[in-house]
């Protein structure tokens, strides 16, 4: 099961040719519809009708100091009840402090107290939401105060909220190249029973030594190997989203990432299984 971002970018074209992009399902950013009418609801509302819906959220901040948005959860959970979103998953990280957004997703400090703090959000948040969250392990570029390794937080947040985790791979990728540890080893610390979903995207090497996750290029052969084994270790399918967040290329040139993907995935799974 291969699906797409759905994006105003390329919305229109996408209409006008529905043939041109073969994906099982699409993904949006839920604070980029919620309100939106006209014309954009019009088109969106289409592919609702041809699509299952996956939401994957931006500003949660569910690693903040600051008290839940509840005005913000409630207009999320009308999103996803009235769109019938098959999955809502979010950022383990901050973008929040003092009310003020950072317009980026900051890592949470590798703490016990953390773990506890981000946790007992979560379980605010599924409460509230009457829905299991399913976590995104991102890329960071320096660690923040850290008093435990970084698969020991995760796999302590997860324990602690029985939250889901959306594995995106390319994250992993990157993280492994900037601070030097083994890609496929931490993935094999990882709970694979809460593997729920998995993001695949490109990045930009900027240094021998540093790679920035940008989303807006396309993924290269040691991820797409990365993949490979991220799925033979799972050992069951599970959704599996393309992201290209800016800099979208030709719908033909997506669809042939889609297709590398989908390959890979047959592969794997011999054609048998159903997400």
């Amino acid at each position: 099961m291969i699906g797409i971002g759905y994006r105003k970018d390329f919305a229109e074209e996408w209409e006008e040719n529905r043939n041109i992009l073969d994906v099982d399902f699409i993904e949006v950013a839920p604070e980029n519809w919620i309100n939106v009418g006209g014309y954009w609801k019009q088109l969106f509302d289409k592919k609702l009708q041809q699509y299952p819906l996956f939401a994957h959220g931006l500003s949660l901040s569910i690693g903040s100091p600051d008290e839940l948005d509840k005005e913000f959860l409630k207009q999320l959970k009308n999103f996803l009840d009235n769109t019938r979103s098959k999955i809502y998953s979010e950022h383990l990280s901050f973008s929040k402090c003092d009310n003020a957004h950072t317009y980026d997703l900051l890592p949470i400090p590798f703490t016990e107290a953390a773990v506890k703090h981000v946790s007992n959000r979560i379980k605010q948040v599924q409460d509230f939401l009457e829905r299991p969250l399913v976590l995104e392990i991102v890329s960071y570029y320096s660690p923040v105060a850290a008093e435990m390794k970084e698969i020991d937080f995760i796999n302590a947040v997860l324990e602690e909220s029985g939250c889901l985790l959306l594995l995106d791979v390319n994250n992993i990728y990157v993280n492994s190249f900037n601070h030097q540890y083994d890609a496929k080893e931490f993935i094999q610390q990882l709970p694979k029973d809460r593997v729920a979903y998995i993001h695949m995207a490109g990045h930009l090497k900027l240094d021998d030594d540093l790679i920035i996750d940008t989303h807006g290029e396309p993924i290269i052969d040691p991820v797409y190997e990365l993949f490979e084994y991220t799925l033979q270790w799972l050992q069951k399918p599970v959704p599996v989203l393309l992201e290209r967040d800016f800099n979208i290329p030709e719908l033909n040139e997506l669809q042939r990432e889609i297709n590398q993907l989908r390959f890979i995935y047959n592969k794997v799974f011999e054609k048998t299984s159903v997400c």
